[in-house]
C-alpha cells in the first residue's frame, strides 16, 4: 500500500473510531505510522486527508451497494439497495456520520452523486414497468426521507447511548422500508 493510500486508510479507521469531531492528523500519523511533513506532503492539510477519507468512503459504500443488488425486479432492487444502506450506516455509524455531515455541508463528492443517480434511476425503471403510484420526484424523496430515518436510528444508538433509544428493532426498520414501498408502489411483489 503507497503512503497516499495508507494515510487514507488510517484516516478513515480513526473516524470509524472516534468519530469526525475526535480526527487529528497526529493520531492518523501514528496509525500510519508517518510523520506530519508526509502527511501535508500528500494532502496539504487536514481538512484535505479528512475530504479524501470522505470521497473513499463515499467510493467503499456505492461499491457495497453496486454488490448487494442482484434482483431484476425494480422494486426488489430498490429494497435490496435500501437495505444495504441501513446495513451500512448500522455497521460503520461514526463514519456514516461523517459522510452525512460532508454531504450536507454541500461538499462535492462525485459517489454521492452517483448513489443519487441511481436511486433516481431505480424509481425510473419502477415507473416504467408501470408500478409507480406517485410522482417519481416524490417517490425519490420517500426513499431518501425513510432510508435515512433508518439509519438515524442507528446514529442515535450508537453515538447517543445516553439518551437510551437503544437498539433499532428490526420489524421497526422493516416497517420504514415497507411502509415506503407501499406508498411509491402500486405493487411491492413482481406481477
Amino acid at each position: 500500500m503507497d503512503t497516499k493510500t495508507a494515510l487514507v486508510a488510517a484516516a478513515l479507521t480513526l473516524i470509524e473510531r472516534e468519530g469526525e469531531t475526535h480526527f487529528s492528523t497526529r493520531a492518523v500519523c501514528d496509525i500510519a505510522k508517518v510523520t506530519a511533513p508526509t502527511l501535508y506532503h500528500h494532502f496539504q492539510s487536514a481538512d484535505g486527508l479528512l475530504s479524501a477519507a470522505i470521497t473513499e468512503a463515499f467510493e467503499q459504500f456505492l461499491s457495497s451497494k453496486r454488490s448487494a443488488i442482484q434482483s431484476p425486479d425494480p422494486v426488489a432492487a430498490l429494497i435490496e439497495g435500501w437495505d444495504n444502506y441501513v446495513a451500512f450506516a448500522a455497521a460503520r455509524p461514526r463514519l456514516y456520520a461523517a459522510m452525512m455531515a460532508r454531504f450536507l455541508s454541500g461538499a462535492d463528492l462525485p459517489a454521492a452523486r452517483e448513489g443519487q443517480a441511481m436511486l433516481r434511476h431505480r424509481v425510473a425503471q419502477i415507473e416504467a414497468a408501470g408500478r409507480l403510484a406517485i410522482a417519481s420526484e416524490a417517490a425519490v424523496q420517500v426513499v431518501w426521507a425513510s432510508v435515512n430515518s433508518a439509519a438515524m436510528l442507528f446514529l442515535g444508538a450508537t453515538l447517543q447511548p445516553g439518551v437510551g433509544m437503544g437498539t433499532p428493532d428490526p420489524a421497526t426498520v422493516a416497517g420504514l422500508r415497507d411502509a415506503a414501498m407501499r406508498a411509491i408502489c402500486t405493487s411491492v411483489l413482481p406481477e
